[in-house]
């Protein structure tokens, strides 16, 4: 049985039009104005698909709306045994339309056929003013609102509170930037510079670095001073390793 032919309801481009300039609008109004970061990879390991030198060097400003409105979803402040995590996981809306607008799709990562990204990527940061929080995308939903009028409008970014490990974060805003200074412990942001700004070096290639880069003060959780001073301290548990043995492993005698 066919189709009512007096009417068609999937190949009308005037009422799919009509309804993303709605949605456009709806978004502008109840969304927020967030910031989409794209990664940049330095240096991709080509079998495992990653990359340890990730940097963020571009922001494209969007609105988004949330779509879980009552608050984070996901495990939200975990208690393990090693320590305490933030799960929050975020669901963000953009329209397919602004999105193509307003972000270069050449600044996107490409893809294995080396043709440039059309959509959101997983592994791409939002920034999300409200809160001051970075959110890494894990999984876009390009089918969500399933072909209104035969089209589809909207992706849906599922996100979840991004873990920082040290990429660079060069943005040019500063809320952002100032996370990396925050949780950075790399070695290059405590070499020693001159008066011009260059870098003092060794003979032997080697960089000055000042006295400021110590784990235990840079780290917010470290604890490696006070690890230190209980390891070391006469009679607590944590001098049980003596150096000055020979064998340590013998039952009496030296071997």
């Amino acid at each position: 049985m066919a189709t009512n032919l007096y009417f068609n309801n999937f190949e009308h481009y005037g009422q799919q039009n009509l309804l993303e300039d709605l949605i456009i609008e709806s978004i502008k109004i109840y969304g927020y104005d967030c910031y989409y970061i794209p990664r940049t990879f330095v240096k991709e390991d080509n079998l495992f698909g990653e990359d340890v030198l990730s940097k963020f060097d571009n922001n494209f400003p969007i609105e988004m709306y949330i779509k879980n409105v009552e608050g984070f979803e996901g495990e939200g402040d975990f208690l393990s045994k090693f320590n305490v995590e933030i799960r929050d996981e975020i669901t963000f809306t953009i329209s397919r339309r602004r999105f193509h607008d307003e972000v270069l799709l050449d600044q996107l990562t490409q893809k294995e056929d080396g043709n440039n990204a059309t959509r959101p990527l997983e592994g791409d940061l939002i920034y999300f003013p409200l809160t001051g929080g970075l959110f890494e995308i894990k999984f876009v939903e390009d089918e969500t609102v399933f072909y209104q009028m035969g089209e589809l409008h909207m992706y849906d970014l599922k996100c979840e509170l991004f873990e920082y490990s040290h990429e660079e974060i060069d943005t040019g805003i500063i809320e952002i930037d100032a996370i990396q200074d925050t949780h950075s412990s790399i070695m290059q942001n405590f070499q020693l510079l001159d008066e011009s700004g260059n870098i003092l070096v060794f003979e032997q290639g080697g960089t000055l670095i000042t006295e400021d880069y110590r784990v235990d003060s840079i780290s917010t959780t470290a604890n490696n001073q006070y690890i230190q001073i209980e390891t070391t301290s006469s009679g607590s548990l944590g001098a049980f390793l003596d150096f000055s043995e020979q064998n340590p492993f013998s039952e009496g005698s030296d071997w």
